[in-house]
């Protein structure tokens, strides 16, 4: 058995044929969730809720328009945040990509 050579122009991931590099529709920070990526909240996602930057945001859906906050420091009888879904425009950029990062919203 033989292996086929790779060219480097291979192993280079291709920009993004859809668009520019915005962040997905919906993401969240708590690992068991189906929308949990590693990668992209790595990169750092800068998130706009009508109008104000926020930094508390558990989970957000730009389409459906909500995010998910934690409720202070109450938690649940699991011991997981109790959090408030907030609906409103909801804008995401990669915080990596600096000032002019294209923004993700509806």
């Amino acid at each position: 058995m033989t292996e086929e050579p790779t060219s480097p122009e291979s192993e280079i991931a291709a920009p993004d044929a859809a668009g520019p590099d915005v962040p997905p529709d919906h993401l969240s920070i708590h690992p068991r969730s189906p929308f949990y990526d590693e990668k992209k909240l790595y990169r750092g996602i800068g998130i706009r809720f009508k109008g104000t930057v926020r930094r508390n945001v558990e989970e957000y859906c730009i389409s459906e328009g909500w995010v998910r906050v934690q409720a202070g420091k109450t938690m649940d009888r699991k011991g997981n945040p109790l959090t408030l879904k907030l609906s409103g425009t909801v804008e995401a950029w990669f915080e990596d990509l600096g000032e002019d990062a294209p923004v993700a919203k509806l």
